[in-house]
């Protein structure tokens, strides 16, 4: 699939897409001094030099709170998520998804930020870091008390239904789907087809591996306005568009922005790539902590291969002093 320009025309699709075989960039390596113990001191200066850098965050972000990512290090997807176009096909696929996604959701709701988040939330109250922009939906950012975030994939706290429009709460819906799937969770706990635990098997997305049988007797949840079984947590799917409007306010904060922090994220996907690459386009200074290659290495002023919780807890104690 062509990646869009990095201002798409009106109507330009706006898609978050995946590739399941291993991408080129994957396999290249970080530049050495970007895991020198100057790194982080690097990182630091042209962060003083450029206050209110915006950042933009990937599933990196969240792994220490026991959310994981997608991809290992090699690139290559760990697990194939649900797809906008097969989510929407038919009843069968969204049971499939509401019922992993009701078992997965009482873990993935229990999430609590971590030391990244918080620093991120320290160093944004110094004013070194500016707005956030994150692919994440599990509103970590927030909870750490991180203000001016915008959610690029949407927030999984919100169900909209696809046949007219109603908005709902994700507990509320999580409440209604306990009454109707009595017992369920107890019925699929248990081995997961791979050996695993199912409770181990939470995705970036909130949902869970679960064998197919188990999937059959779950009732799927309704929309209480018009009856359709159409809700959708109000996030992006593989494959789905995000809003013109967001990205448009997302390319307006990279146009303002005197610098770009990447956190966490392989930028795998076009829909985080594109600001890194409208920002090189700008000459500001585009920086990325994250373990392993990125795809946006290319555009990179400086890159720190490092952990990312003690990455910025030092920056934030450096600021703080």
């Amino acid at each position: 699939m062509p990646e869009p320009a990095s201002t798409p025309p009106a109507g330009a699709p706006l898609t978050r897409t995946d590739d399941a075989a291993v991408p080129a960039w994957a396999t290249s390596q970080p530049p050495p001094e970007a895991r020198s113990p100057e790194a982080v001191d690097r990182l630091a200066a042209v962060l003083r030099a450029h206050p209110g850098a915006l950042v933009l965050t990937g599933a990196g972000m969240s792994t220490d709170s026991g959310i994981p990512d997608y991809r290992g290090r090699d690139g290559t997807r760990r697990v194939m998520p649900m797809q906008h176009g097969e989510f929407c096909a038919s009843t069968e696929n969204r049971r499939r998804y509401w019922a992993r996604s009701f078992v997965g959701w009482q873990r993935f709701s229990r999430a609590a930020p971590n030391a990244g988040h918080r620093a991120v939330a320290a160093l944004q109250r110094t004013g070194v870091l500016g707005p956030v922009l994150t692919q994440n939906v599990d509103g970590l950012h927030q909870a750490a008390g991180s203000p001016d975030v915008t959610e690029l994939h949407g927030s999984l706290a919100d169900v909209v239904c696809l046949t007219c429009g109603d908005r709902s709460d994700r507990e509320q819906l999580q409440a209604r789907m306990v009454v109707a799937n009595p017992g369920f969770e107890t019925l699929v706990r248990g081995e997961a087809a791979d050996g695993s635990r199912v409770s181990s098997q939470i995705r970036p997305d909130g949902d869970v591996v679960l064998p197919d049988a188990a999937v059959t007797g779950f009732r799927l949840p309704l929309c209480l306005v018009c009856g359709a079984d159409t809700l959708k947590p109000d996030v992006v799917f593989f494959g789905g568009s995000v809003p013109r409007e967001r990205v448009d306010a997302c390319y307006a904060l990279t146009d303002a922005a005197p610098a770009l922090l990447v956190l966490g994220s392989s930028l795998a996907v076009m829909s985080g790539l594109r600001f890194v690459r409208h920002a090189a386009r700008r000459g500001i200074p585009v920086m990325a902590v994250t373990r392993g290659p990125t795809r946006g290495d290319g555009h990179m002023t400086l890159r720190v291969d490092a952990a990312l919780a003690p990455t910025l807890e030092r920056l934030a104690r450096a600021e703080a002093a």
